[in-house]
This record gives structure tokens, sequence and C-alpha cells, in this order.
């Protein structure tokens, strides 16, 4: 009896602890515009994943530097985490801006250089930041992206993603991020059609201005697709960080969309 009791805590702990974490977050001008405060809330809310894609980090003007803070707070909070910061996307002055990657490295490894998209920059832009990373031994490449705004139709940014897949076969992506645009959309058919399957369904993820009748959230945008062949994902969460504020007004100086974490499991 024994026995089995053993061999069922075995399970049970591998299937634990073979999910790596993931959390996206759209995190709105990420600067110097963010207080002290600012960053340790945002470090309270990430600091139980395992690795974290920020977008919308600020070109210029303390972006870098913002995105070493987190990192630094981070670390005060019981696990060693290191970091990864792209390079200005290649868009306009006005619209550029970075991406971020951070993780805990005693669970993960990351393998190699982030890159940002050099085939579509022309085509996208705010071309995708990728960065492979190791659990044990199975690899995940995250496609981290911030798609042009509602107004400017990102379907027209988003119809280049069926491409990648085959543009880099040997590697298992998983794309995160804000694409202004819900998962409903036809543009992500040629994906599902490949055995893509998004995180989430009927999610809205940015706050609106006001609360009516208790509803903060206004629009489906950030999601996280996968390969479902070779990747499930379980306890799909949408934080309502929000909740913690007492006014909207208050939570929108963390940021204008809410964070969205998956559990991965590298088959």
């Amino acid at each position: 009896m024994n026995k089995i009791v053993l061999f069922v805590f075995l399970v049970l702990t591998t299937t634990t602890f073979s999910q790596v974490k993931l959390l996206s977050w759209n995190v709105e001008n990420l600067g110097s515009s963010k207080s002290e405060e600012n960053i340790e809330f945002i470090a309270n809310t990430v600091k139980s994943y395992d690795i974290v894609a920020l977008q919308e980090i600020v070109a210029g003007d303390g972006g870098a530097q913002a995105v070493a803070q987190l990192a630094d707070e981070l670390n005060r909070k019981g696990s060693k985490w290191d970091y990864t910061i792209s390079d200005p996307t290649s868009s306009s002055a006005y619209k550029t801006e970075r991406y971020a990657f951070l993780w805990k490295t005693n669970k993960i490894k990351k393998i190699g250089d982030a890159w940002l998209e050099k085939k579509y920059h022309l085509q996208i832009d705010r071309e995708p930041y990728y960065c492979t990373f190791q659990y044990q031994n199975k690899q995940v490449t995250i496609a981290n992206f911030h798609a042009i705004t509602k107004s400017k139709q990102p379907e027209t940014e988003i119809k280049y993603f069926k491409l990648l897949p085959e543009q880099y076969p040997k590697l298992n992506l998983v794309f995160a991020g804000d694409f202004n645009c819900p998962q409903s959309h036809t543009v992500f058919i040629p994906l599902q059609k490949m055995g893509y399957k998004s995180v989430f369904q009927n999610q809205k993820t940015s706050l609106k201005k006001e609360c009516v009748n208790n509803n903060c959230l206004a629009s489906e945008f950030d999601n996280i697709w996968y390969n479902s062949k070779t990747i499930s994902a379980t306890n799909a969460k949408a934080l309502y960080f929000y909740e913690s504020f007492a006014t909207l007004q208050e939570a929108r100086e963390i940021s204008d969309h809410i964070p969205i974490a998956v559990e991965l499991k590298l088959l």
C-alpha cells in the first residue's frame, strides 16, 4: 500500500514540475513614468510565474532601466531572476517600443540570444521578439508581440504569423502578447489549421476608462497561442489586478491591460 501511495505521489510531483508557468502583460509605457511603488506592484503580481513576457516597454526615457529595476525587485522576493530586453522595434519613432522577457534561473534556462523578427520587419510595425527557453530537456520559443491598434487593422500584421512556423520549423513556437484583435477573428484560422490553439476565448483584457455596472474590461486583445501537437495548456488565468485599487484610474497607473497567464506542459 505504501508503494502505491509513493507511486501516486511521484506521478503527481512529476506532473506538477513539468509545467512552465508563463505570464504575458502589456505594461503600458513601462519606463520612467512608473514609480517605485508601481514597479513593486508589478513584481508582486508576476513573481509566482517562471517566464514573464512584457510588451510596451518605452524605447527611450527609462524603459530598459525600468525592466532592470523590475528584475532587481523580483530578486528580492525569494527567487533569482534574469532578463533580456529587445532593441527598439523598427517602426516609426512615434510607435517604436521594446519587449522584455524575465525568467527564474533556477527553473528556466535561456538558449542562445533573443532576437527581433527580421524577415517581416517591414510588414509588421513592432516585429515580434523571440526567445528560446529550456526546462529540463524540453525547449519552447516564445514570440512576444504587440500589434498595431485596432483602428489600423492589426490583422494586416497577424496574417504573417501563419508563415512563421515554416520559417522556424525546428522551434516549438508560442505566440504571446497584445494582438489588438480577438481570437475569434478569421486571421487566426491558418494557425488553427496547423494545430495552434488560443489559451483564452471570449476573455476581455483591456481596461475601460470607468467601470460600468462592475464591468471594467473593454476588449479581447491579449492572448497566448500554442501548438497543441507539442504543448498542452492548463490553468489559464486572467489576473484582475485592478481589484487591488480603489478606483480604475489608480489601477491604470500600472497598465490599461490585465496580465494573462497559463501553465504549459512541453510534450
